[in-house]
């Protein structure tokens, strides 16, 4: 199977009420996606990691940041950052960092 596209890396910062549910959503969307990488709660408040994976996919999941997020979150904005386009995955499956 080929990947549509260079492969793409970004960091998120998601901004609202967004911990507590957060994390194992996330989790599970980038599995269903198909992208890796992290997510985790922050100490003010916001959720953050980063994705990696085929640049469809990581527009996917950058989509679902912004806009869907965990059933009982409010995202009140995600910020995007060091989005680049990176040789091969760093990383081996999306996990959840504490």
């Amino acid at each position: 199977m080929s990947t549509a596209g260079p492969l793409k890396s970004v960091d998120y910062e998601v901004f609202g009420r967004v911990q507590g549910r957060g994390p194992p959503y996330t989790e599970g969307e980038a599995k269903k996606i198909g992208v890796v990488g992290w997510v985790k709660n922050t100490s003010k408040g916001t959720v953050t990691g980063q994705v990696q994976g085929p640049e469809d996919k990581v527009n996917s999941m950058k989509s679902w940041l912004s806009k869907v997020g965990s059933p009982s979150s409010r995202i009140d904005r995600t910020n995007f950052s060091n989005e680049k386009t990176i040789s091969k995955l760093e990383y081996s499956n999306f996990s959840i960092r504490y």
